[in-house]
């Protein structure tokens, strides 16, 4: 007979109890935060819908050329949004590119402040270190499993589980980009009585800008892989076309928006990786 000494401790009916108690409680909270975000989404998809195709596609050629100063990436930009309009795949794309947008920014709000914070604090960057472990492992479906009861199915729900998801590369990098700073120059500015807003300021935060730049650009693969995902809980854009691509059994739809997908993240990841290294530069 087989007997088990260890004490089955409930964990999924407390994680259920805490969720019941903060829609229960905190239910104006969610409702504030998905007007706003809906709104946001909205803004900015009917912003960029009312311009035809073409315009935009122009505009985003001369974005890429003018931030990166490359005549490769923006002949990629051209036709790469160009095939995405010959597919029927432009609306979607910007409904993608509004998720991201939206979902880098809150990630960056919250990113940024707590990577200076763990930097400059031993307790926080103890506190906060663990925490960023556990995101990081989890599996990205799991945070589709919270976002339903808060914001229920659609945009908003996508949007929270993508911020939780890609995250934690800002905070990471934006302390290790502060932490890396020569102790030298630190003591230097010490000597010279610059106060701690001074040092951060002028000195960690320029010195740190491609360390938290490649943390920007991580953040914004995250959350263009997590929007695909997101899919499942209502969230439209490309992924959608994938999620519907798989129901209905059409692989060569769901081929193009995949094509479609590998275009904007590339163009993403150049313009951003571009960024970074102009950033690196002496002035």
């Amino acid at each position: 007979m087989e007997m088990n000494w260890m004490p089955e401790i409930p964990v999924g009916r407390t994680i259920e109890y805490v969720i019941d108690l903060f829609s229960e409680h905190c239910s104006f909270l969610t409702r504030a935060f998905s007007d706003v975000v809906e709104s946001g989404i909205s803004l900015i998809v009917n912003g960029l819908m009312f311009f035809p195709p073409w315009v935009l596609i122009l505009a985003f050629t001369a974005i890429a050329w003018f931030l990166s100063r490359k005549r490769g990436l923006a002949l990629f930009t051209l036709v790469g949004l160009l095939l995405i309009w010959n597919m029927n795949l432009w609306g979607p794309t910007v409904s993608t590119l509004a998720l991201v947008l939206i979902s880098t920014l809150i990630a960056m709000m919250i990113g940024l402040p707590l990577g200076i914070l763990s930097a400059l604090n031993q307790s926080a960057y103890r506190a906060i270190m663990p925490v960023l472990d556990v995101m990081q492992t989890m599996p990205a479906f799991v945070y589709l499993i919270p976002a339903i009861p808060f914001f229920g199915l659609g945009p908003v729900g996508a949007i929270f589980s993508t911020v939780i998801f890609s995250m934690p590369p800002a905070i990471r990098l934006t302390c290790l980009g502060i932490r890396q700073v020569p102790t030298e120059l630190v003591e230097a500015a010490d000597s010279f009585g610059s106060t701690r807003w001074q040092k951060l300021f002028k000195l960690q935060l320029p010195m740190a800008t491609p360390t938290i730049m490649a943390g920007i650009n991580q953040t914004i693969m995250l959350a263009l892989s997590m929007v695909v995902i997101a899919a499942m809980i209502g969230a439209k854009g490309l992924g959608g076309e994938v999620w519907k691509a798989i129901q209905r059994l059409e692989p060569a739809r769901g081929f193009e928006a995949g094509i479609a997908i590998v275009i904007v993240a590339m163009i993403l990841d150049r313009i951003m990786q571009r960024i970074g290294k102009q950033s690196d530069k002496p002035a």
